[in-house]
């Protein structure tokens, strides 16, 4: 049985991999079903119809309109990847203003099973916003995949998008469950 998972991306430039990534989920058994904040998008805007004919589904990155039918069947779990430092702190702080950060917050109360692993410099992790809202992430029984196993921070201007672990963000997924579905958000 094919399970569905919504994977969510950032702007930054692990998002340029996102083909690959999709294949290698859609390798695990996922129907993926990608969704990206308003810049991610507009960095891939040229690829996005080969993406949603990959998936299967549209590219979501705003949301729909009250009483419009939701397009993608519900999710089995969520990946945040790669998230930035506005989308980690935005998640954590509630701020439902772009359709990536409003499905996932939503689906913390839903009980939807969510793993996110950062793109962030080492100078962003210096602000003290940052460690609080992955505290708030992985108290709300967020999956984080930050740190030693999980994604590590660069120097400013010395990333590494190649060696991003996406492996260690699709592994992280295909270990969440849950009982029972609810309504996507």
């Amino acid at each position: 049985m094919t399970r569905t998972l919504y994977l969510f991306g950032s702007a930054a430039p692990p998002v340029f991999d996102i083909a690959r990534v999709i294949e290698d989920a859609q390798s695990r058994g996922w129907d993926v079903c990608l969704g990206l904040t308003p810049t991610a998008a507009d960095w891939l805007t040229e690829g996005l119809d080969g993406l949603a004919a990959l998936t299967g589904h549209p590219v979501r990155s705003s949301y729909k309109r009250p009483g419009e039918p939701d397009v993608w069947p519900t999710a089995d779990a969520i990946l945040v990847a790669p998230a930035t430092f506005n989308t980690i702190n935005g998640w954590a702080l509630g701020l439902t203003d772009r359709f990536v950060v409003g499905v996932v917050a939503e689906a913390i109360g839903k009980g939807i099973p969510l793993a996110v692993m950062p793109c962030v410099n080492a100078a962003y992790v210096q602000h003290p916003q940052f460690e609080q809202s992955i505290a708030t992430l992985r108290n709300a029984g967020v999956r984080v995949l930050y740190g030693e196993g999980g994604f590590v921070p660069n120097l400013p201007g010395q990333g590494r998008a190649a060696a991003y672990p996406w492996d260690v963000a699709l592994d992280a997924v295909d270990g969440l469950g849950r009982p029972g579905r609810q309504d996507a958000p």
